[in-house]
């Protein structure tokens, strides 16, 4: 960087999103077609003649670079099987708080084993994890208002 040069992370990736925005944003035909046809994208007339450049940047992105295949692949490859996972994160994800897993009911400690086959069968039991918690007051939960 002290000579000029760019990291190789903003010549390959940020370098290109940049100059399609400016491209974009200051209404460049000429060079959103060169963009376009060197990604090999089809973008409507629609797209291409709205008056909002937004529009036109969302409808290029969405096919280039699609958000949801890229989540999907680095979720698969980095979030490790279910069928790896070992019999103590089982107990730790079926507790909650300070409870221990020989606390719990014998019906929901006969699913630990379901858990660690994640079987498909139509016998097997339907487990449902819920994994998004949010943070909320005391004082807003239903038990707490006043009456």
């Amino acid at each position: 960087q002290s000579k000029g040069k760019k990291p190789l992370f903003v010549q390959l990736v940020l370098d290109n999103i940049w100059s399609l925005y400016e491209a974009v944003t200051k209404r460049d035909k000429e060079k959103i077609e060169k963009i376009v046809t060197s990604l090999g994208l089809k973008i409507g007339a629609r797209e291409s003649r709205h008056a909002d450049p937004k529009v036109q940047l969302n409808a290029i992105c969405s096919q280039w670079l699609p958000i949801s295949d890229a989540i999907l692949s680095m979720v698969c490859n980095k979030i490790p099987s279910p069928l790896e996972i070992t019999a103590e994160r089982v107990e730790k994800l079926m507790c909650v708080g300070a409870r221990t897993f020989d606390s719990l009911p014998s019906e929901t400690q006969e699913l630990k084993s379901a858990f660690m086959k994640c079987s498909s069968e139509g016998t097997a039991p339907v487990i449902v994890f819920v994994s998004k918690m949010f943070a909320v007051d005391a004082k807003a939960l239903p038990q707490n208002k006043p009456r």
